[in-house]
């Protein structure tokens, strides 16, 4: 900081010293002019003792301005010089009047009028009058009226131009003055703007997400160490015009240029949590978690987009691996269970069973099935993507399903009082699977009825429209906070004061369901309040899209 505000003051001294010479230097110069005129057509009127005297004291200023150090000097010392100019100009004009050298006093009067404002326009002009009246008494010129205007031309002229010199210093000042603060604020907002692409570079780097961003022409403008380091190992976010060979969320098919995240961005589309995964099969491959967002102008147009990726490797790898574990177990355990159900049904069958030994075995049998379903529900979620359950789409009546369904759940809802509505009013046909429709229905009231009160109610209702019907199962249990809402759908999920109840459950029925709704073309919701109820909303369409197909994808 010192030495730059040393380098300041030196430069702001030099250019000080060089515009007090300059301004000398230009009156030597117009009164060389006149000695040169003189020499020419009157060179006796060098030899004038006077005319030499004004010559020589000009050139000699000249040389005490390019050599004293003015800027160490106080400025008033400046203003010797052109005061002795006047005195020396009038000696050269009282040594040739036919020379008309009496303007040169413009020059000091305007150097003295811009660089000492007011005060040296007054006495520039001042002492050039009076200078000018003094030595025009001195030569002997008779004063008469006729003579008055003569005398007065040039001090009028030269007050005109001390006050035009000193309107326009101080226009400039003022501009200059401006300028200086603009300047200023710049300078700081300079500041603040590296201040700022510092700490977002820090910021950015700093992160394990890699950030790339793209002007309107495809060319890379931001890019952090993550996404430099992606870079570098897969050629991975080089730009729209990048051959990445990426693969989609099923890990085997390739992802075609126009569907690189990089020209998803460019064409001003927005997405999040893009599975792409990189690396040949069978090679080193990672997975990123990649989201777009399009850049605007203050206008509103493209200018741009950025990408963000997210190596999900690891995440990815150990939800598979923890499908393959479920898988694994499902299967092993179905086989056993089938065969438990097969002895226990050809027990029921034997007449001879006393009637408490028949109620052991149905209990038995009933909570063998209920462990069947639940294997069936863990392969169902296990499943990939690539396996897809069979779906047969058929006319169907809404009210008869939700009616065998309630009729099912009767004995488990009598069990705690529970009191199950039925206001679905029919006939209300669609086109949909019934058999996954019953299954949707029976989970959303089973899972009322078990996180219902004691003596609480369930209603189911129906509301229709030419083109679709909404289904809803109403609660009056312990409802779920906002949090729980947001996560209710994902596999294996169960809520907290559930997971410390008694309730028993595998986190899986519901994201089944929703599941089986979408694959319908509808869209399964829920709104709840935490300790007043739950409300569960599927909203289906009475006719088949024919963009559907006959598989849901579990």
């Amino acid at each position: 900081m010192s030495q730059g505000s040393d380098s300041t003051e030196a430069a702001r001294r030099s250019r000080m010293e060089r515009a007090v010479f300059q301004s000398q230097l230009l009156v030597a110069g117009a009164l060389l002019l006149v000695v040169v005129a003189a020499f020419l057509f009157q060179p006796e009127s060098i030899l004038n003792p006077v005319f030499f005297a004004g010559m020589a004291t000009v050139f000699v200023l000249t040389g005490v301005a390019a050599l004293v150090p003015w800027a160490s000097l106080h400025r008033y010392w400046i203003a010797l010089l052109p005061l002795i100019d006047i005195f020396a100009v009038i000696l050269v004009r009282s040594g040739n009047m036919s020379l008309g050298a009496g303007l040169l006093l413009v020059l000091p009067v305007i150097w003295l009028s811009s660089y000492f404002g007011v005060v040296g326009a007054v006495v520039s002009v001042a002492t050039s009058s009076l200078a000018l009246w003094v030595s025009t008494f001195f030569m002997g010129t008779t004063v008469s009226i006729a003579s008055i205007p003569a005398l007065l031309v040039l001090p009028v002229t030269l007050t005109f131009v001390a006050a035009a010199t000193f309107g326009t210093t101080s226009r400039m000042d003022a501009q200059r003055g401006l300028l200086r603060q603009q300047a200023d604020l710049l300078e700081v907002a300079l500041r603040r703007a590296r201040r700022q692409e510092q700490t977002l570079d820090e910021v950015l780097n700093a992160v394990t997400f890699g950030v790339v961003a793209f002007d309107k022409d495809g060319k890379e403008t931001i890019s952090n160490t993550s996404a430099r380091r992606l870079r570098a190992e897969f050629q991975v976010l080089e730009g729209p015009a990048s051959d990445l060979r990426a693969y989609g969320a099923d890990r085997t098919s390739p992802l075609e240029a126009r569907e690189l995240p990089t020209e998803r961005a460019m064409r001003g589309e927005r997405f999040d949590d893009l599975i792409m995964w990189l690396g040949e099969p069978g090679g080193h491959r990672i997975a990123l978690s990649v989201a777009g967002r399009r850049l605007t102008t203050f206008d509103g147009d493209l200018d741009g987009a950025v990408v963000i990726s997210r190596d999900v490797t690891s995440e990815l790898n150990a939800i598979q691996a923890r499908d393959d574990l479920v898988a694994s177990v499902s299967h092993e355990l179905r086989t056993p269970l089938t065969s438990i159900l097969g002895y226990l049904e050809l027990a029921l069958d034997d007449e001879t069973l006393d009637p408490s030994t028949r109620s052991m075995l149905q209990v038995a049998s009933s909570n063998a099935d209920r462990l069947l379903a639940l294997v069936a529900d863990l392969l169902t979620a296990a499943s990939r993507t690539e396996q897809q359950i069979a779906m047969s789409f058929h006319r169907c009546e809404l009210a008869e399903i939700v009616s065998q369904a309630i009729q099912a759940q009767s004995p488990a809802a009598d069990e705690r009082g529970i009191r199950l509505v039925d206001d679905v009013e029919g006939p209300i046909m669609l086109e949909a699977d019934g058999f996954r429709l019953r299954q949707v229905i029976d989970n959303l009231l089973s899972n009322a009825i078990k996180y219902n009160r004691e003596n609480g109610r369930v209603v189911v209702a129906a509301e229709t429209t030419e083109d679709s019907v909404s289904l809803t199962v109403k609660d009056t249990g312990i409802g779920l906070s906002d949090v729980e809402q947001t996560k209710l759908f994902d596999r294996f999920f169960r809520a907290e004061g559930v997971r410390n109840s008694t309730i028993h459950g595998s986190g899986l029925g519901l994201s089944i369901s929703r599941d089986i709704i979408r694959r319908h073309g509808g869209e399964l919701t829920v709104s709840s309040t935490l300790g007043v109820g739950t409300v569960f909303t599927a909203t289906l369409p009475r006719r088949r899209d024919q963009g559907l197909e006959d598989t849901v994808q579990a």
